[in-house]
């Protein structure tokens, strides 16, 4: 006969406040109270003949068995969250939730929403956003949007949209504008250059790949989101670095000019999304997204300044 399993309530408890190292902020997170969890911590002791936590001075200290407990409660129930959300996300109605940074959001997306809830209106797209580099691994998104450079990892399906180019852009209202978009990229070498402090080595990778004396850049003010170097060079405070993709309506609507052109990185803009899942609405926004892109660099190679010292990728 199999070996009964301790209560689900005590295990419940019991892993909370072993992830916390606190019974009070257990019962705040279980929404329960204090004594509540220190029953059913009591109860599993009892139950296994063993004791799992131990006092450390004012705090908790797991013991040997609370530590193997641990362990292996904190992965179970962190799979059966896992679990519970794509269950409920089968649901026809449920909605597709993309994880995507801020600038590539603000930028290039939220301009072309409208476009895709027209061409995928059975999609339910939720969009969520963080500071940081967004987790594609994360359970609470369905895909990613994300720059990021191959090899991709075997636990991920990742589908490649667009490589990566960059180059320096800057704004008609730039008070050097007139000079410096008649001059060659070597003019850079004397301007203090916007830059992002998460991405210092734009800079540096977009001058050694046009053959420029790149330890000679001078880098001014940063910023610490793309989002915020562009809306800088916008506003005409001095030549910034970007993707092409996420400065695309600004150079075909004039706010911003691209003298020198774009190269290629490695980096590739992809949608990745977690292995086991089997969503075909993420092919499908795949699709759409990879044929949004090619329309861009379409209508991108039309309005290309005629003055570019450099071949656009």
């Amino acid at each position: 006969m199999a070996q009964e399993l301790p209560s689900l309530n005590a295990l419940h408890a019991f892993e909370a406040a072993a992830r916390l190292l606190s019974v009070s902020r257990a019962a705040d997170e279980l929404h329960v109270t204090h004594g509540a969890v220190s029953r059913q911590i009591r109860n599993l002791e009892e139950q296994l003949g063993l004791a799992l936590f131990s006092k450390d001075g004012r705090g908790l200290k797991l013991t040997d068995a609370g530590l193997r407990l641990r362990d292996v409660s904190g992965e179970t129930f962190e799979r059966l969250r896992q679990v519970c959300v794509e269950l409920k996300r089968q649901n026809a109605d449920a909605p597709f939730v993309l994880g995507c940074p801020g600038s590539l959001l603000a930028r290039w997306f939220i301009p072309r929403l409208d476009r895709l809830n027209r061409a995928l209106p059975d999609l339910h797209l939720q969009l969520s956003t963080s500071h940081g580099e967004p987790d594609p691994r994360s359970p609470q998104v369905d895909a990613t949007l994300l720059y990021a450079e191959p090899p991709w990892p075997a636990d991920m399906r990742v589908f490649e949209l667009a490589r990566e180019s960059i180059g320096p852009v800057l704004s008609p209202r730039y008070v050097r504008f007139a000079e410096l978009h008649a001059a060659a990229p070597q003019a850079l070498l004397h301007e203090a250059l916007l830059h992002t402090t998460s991405r210092p080595q734009a800079w540096p990778q977009w001058g050694d790949a046009i053959g420029l004396a790149s330890g000679a850049l001078q880098l001014g003010q940063g910023f610490e989101h793309l989002y915020y170097l562009l809306e800088a060079a916008s506003a005409g405070l001095g030549v910034a670095i970007a993707p092409r993709q996420l400065v695309a309506d600004d150079l075909a609507a004039g706010r911003l000019v691209a003298p020198w052109g774009f190269v290629e990185t490695e980096a590739r803009l992809a949608l990745w999304v977690p292995g086991q899942r089997s969503d075909q609405r993420a092919e499908r926004l795949a699709h759409w997204l990879g044929s949004e892109l090619e329309r861009g660099a379409g209508m991108n190679a039309r309005t290309a300044d005629p003055d570019a010292r450099l071949a656009t990728s």
